[in-house]
């Protein structure tokens, strides 16, 4: 040294530890976080032609605007029969499995708490390891989850929905 003491620090057990899970968890909600991107890949955006039944679709600026509620989540318009739309900030997935009929579920995975991705053909999907729900009832079709996704009570009025 030179001529000055140097602190010594002391790194605990604990200190390490900590470090570690916040690594471990900054990494998890990294893996397991949303885009604002839509969920479908293709080219073209076919969402506003009705020909997006059965697929996903991802909310954009204009959800809930118009003559709807102002905390609306989206308009019935935007969830397509048979998929749904995945609303990431209020931690919900939104489907309609058959026309006119719209169910809610909480986002998050049972298996890891990773939020689910996207929604086809009647079956919510969780990226993270493979998890399929029903869009119908939030039943576990394929693990590795084996708890269904918790419903999340909504509410449509006129063309709005909102949570309830």
């Amino acid at each position: 040294m030179t001529g000055t003491q140097g602190t010594a620090r002391i790194v605990t057990r604990r200190t390490v530890v900590a470090a570690a899970g916040a690594t471990g968890l900054a990494a998890a909600l990294v893996a397991c976080g949303g885009s604002d991107a839509p969920a479908e890949s293709g080219a073209g955006s076919d969402s506003e032609s009705g020909s997006a039944a059965g697929k996903s679709t991802t909310p954009d600026d204009s959800a809930g605007g118009g003559a709807g509620p102002a905390d609306a989540l989206a308009k019935t318009s935007e969830i397509p029969e048979g998929g749904g739309m995945v609303f990431a900030d209020q931690g919900v997935v939104v489907t309609q499995p058959t026309a006119g009929e719209f169910k809610a579920f909480s986002s998050k995975c049972t298996h890891a708490g990773c939020a689910v991705k996207d929604i086809s053909d009647g079956i919510i999907h969780c990226p993270c390891h493979g998890s399929q729900f029903s869009a119908a009832d939030g039943s576990v079709k394929a693990g590795p989850a084996t708890q269904p996704l918790p419903a999340t009570p909504i509410k449509v009025t006129g063309d709005s929905i909102t949570l309830a």
